[in-house]
C-alpha cells in the first residue's frame, strides 16, 4: 500500500539528486548496492550494541536508496528484469540484516527473548511473502495482494526500534514484531488464495476453448 501510494510523493522527492548523481557517472545499481550495504552495517553493528535508535537512523537514511535508485534507473531509461532482479535480492539482504540485528540484540546482551522469537518469526514469515509473490509471478500469475508488504512491515519495525532505543518499553516492539508476523502469516494466505483463484479461472477458460 505505501509503495502504490507514496511512489510519486518520493519520485518528486529525489528526482533531483538522482540527476546530480547520474550526471556524476553514479549508476543505479551502485546506488542499489551501497544502501544495501549501508542497511546491513547500521543494523549488523548497531542493533547488537543495543543502539537501536542510532541503528534505526542510519538505517532510514540508506533505506531511501531503494527508491532513489528506482528514479534514477527510470530517469536514465535503465529499468529491466536485470535491475529489478537485484533491488528485489537485496531488498532480502536488507529485511534479513534488520531482523538479524535485533534478533542478536534480544538474544544475546539485550536478554529478551521473546522479543528475540518475534523477531525471527517477522523475517522467516516476511521472506514467505516475497518469496510467494516471486513464485506466482513466476508461473504467470498476478500475487500482489496482502495486507502486510514490505514497506509496511519495514517501517512499522523501524519505528518501534527507534522509540526502544529512546527509552519505550520492550515489550511494545515484542508485540508489534509478533503482530507483523500475523500480518505477514494472513498475507501469505491471501496470495495463495488470489493464485488459487486465478488458476482456477485460469482451467475453466481452457476447458471452455
Amino acid at each position: 500500500m505505501l509503495n502504490r501510494y507514496a511512489r510519486a510523493l518520493f519520485t518528486r522527492i529525489f528526482t533531483p539528486a538522482a540527476r546530480f548523481l547520474l550526471a556524476r557517472g553514479v549508476s543505479a545499481d551502485a546506488v542499489t548496492i551501497v544502501g544495501t550495504l549501508g542497511v546491513a552495517l547500521g543494523a549488523l553493528i548497531l542493533f547488537p550494541l543495543g543502539e537501536l535508535f542510532w541503528g534505526t537512523m542510519v538505517i532510514t537514511l540508506f533505506v531511501f536508496s531503494d527508491v532513489l535508485d528506482g528514479v534514477m534507473a527510470r530517469i536514465a531509461g535503465t529499468t529491466g528484469r536485470w535491475g529489478s532482479f537485484l533491488d528485489s535480492t537485496l531488498d532480502r539482504v536488507q529485511d534479513a540484516a534488520v531482523f538479524l540485528g535485533l534478533m542478536l540484540w534480544f538474544f544475546g546482551a539485550g536478554d529478551f527473548w521473546i522479543a528475540g522469537v518475534a523477531a525471527a518469526a517477522s523475517m522467516a514469515l516476511g521472506m514467505l511473502v516475497s518469496y510467494v509473490r516471486a513464485k506466482a509471478e513466476s508461473l504467470g500469475f498476478d500475487a500482489n495482494t496482502g495486507i502486510a508488504e514490505r514497506a509496511e512491515r519495514l517501517v512499522v519495525t523501524l519505528v518501534f526500534a527507534g522509540l526502544t532505543g529512546l527509552g519505550l518499553n520492550p515489550w511494545v516492539l515484542a508485540v508489534v514484531l509478533l503482530m507483523l508476523a500475523a500480518a505477514s502469516a494472513i498475507t501469505v494466505g491471501q496470495r495463495m488464495v488470489t493464485v488459487y483463484r486465478q488458476s482456477r479461472r485460469g482451467r475453466e477458460t481452457d476447458g471452455g476453448q
